[in-house]
């Protein structure tokens, strides 16, 4: 006897047929959609992106390699390394002034800290602010008040970090474990006690954390600084960008990617084995 075979039951009437999305999800998706495309369509437009420039690109990139080899070897010791050292500076100068500043702006955006919604609302428009300017813009306004150099860039570096470590620290003290918080306040202990004892050692890990992966972004920053005044290694690749060297700019490149790939591979082992 033969198995009976499946037959898909039409709905009955009043039954509720399941859908993966409803009419309004749908049309939603639509507008969302077409909005996006006419949003690249109008940029390109705008953008005025010229064809002719496009056909040789690739002559005119392998042209521009050809200039930069061989790298002036020479270059590195006369014009690279003070310049190099002098950008490790700036990176950790401007890490550590957004620590320090960034610090007390955390406590005050911390909801479970700061219980005044004023006081959180002025500490997120600190972080916000921070994080909106980039850090080329700052370097450019602390040029033109302090003049070109390395405090120009220490400036530009901390200002700009500040709403990134701010951000990351006040999440981790929202995050803390209420329980050791709760046994220190039932026990009268002062706030600065219940800061250093309850919530310090809950933070601490992503404290140092943020501090280093903050340090190996503002090594990358700072080599760019330089661009406009900031100091750093970004003097000595406008300097050789100006006047056309072009196997000095080369070696600068290939600095400054070991330079940042070292970082990069130092601070993760770090913060692998603080985390």
């Amino acid at each position: 006897m033969s198995a009976p075979h499946n037959t898909i039951q039409p709905p009955s009437e009043g039954e509720r047929i399941w859908q993966r999305f409803t009419l309004a999800q749908r049309l939603g998706r639509f507008t969302f959609y077409l909005l996006a495309v006419a949003a690249i369509v109008w940029s390109a437009r705008k953008v005025e992106i010229i064809p002719e420039f496009l056909y040789d690109a690739h002559l005119q990139t392998w042209d521009l390699f050809q200039r930069m080899w061989p790298m002036d070897w020479a270059y590195y010791a006369k014009g690279v390394h003070g310049a190099l050292i002098e950008t490790f500076h700036i990176a950790t100068l401007g890490t550590l002034l957004s620590l320090i500043l960034g610090f007390p702006v955390a406590l005050l955006a911390a909801k479970n800290i700061t219980r005044s919604k004023t006081l959180n609302w002025i500490a997120q428009f600190i972080l916000v602010s921070s994080r909106s300017v980039n850090s080329l813009i700052w370097a450019l306004l602390f040029v033109a008040i302090f003049g070109p150099g390395a405090l120009a860039g220490v400036l530009a570096i901390g200002f700009r970090s500040i709403g990134f470590v701010g951000k990351l620290l006040a999440e981790a003290f929202e995050e803390a474990r209420p329980g050791p918080i709760e046994a220190l306040v039932s026990t009268g202990a002062q706030p600065a006690s219940i800061l250093s004892k309850g919530y310090w050692p809950q933070v601490e890990p992503s404290f140092w954390s943020v501090a280093l992966f903050r340090w190996d972004i503002n090594i990358r920053e700072s080599a760019v600084l330089g661009l406009v005044g900031g100091g750093g290694i970004g003097v000595a690749l406008d300097s050789a960008l100006s006047n056309l060297y072009w196997d000095q700019v080369g070696l600068i490149l290939f600095v400054i990617f070991v330079v940042v790939l070292l970082t990069e591979v130092v601070t993760s082992f770090i913060r692998s084995k603080i985390i």
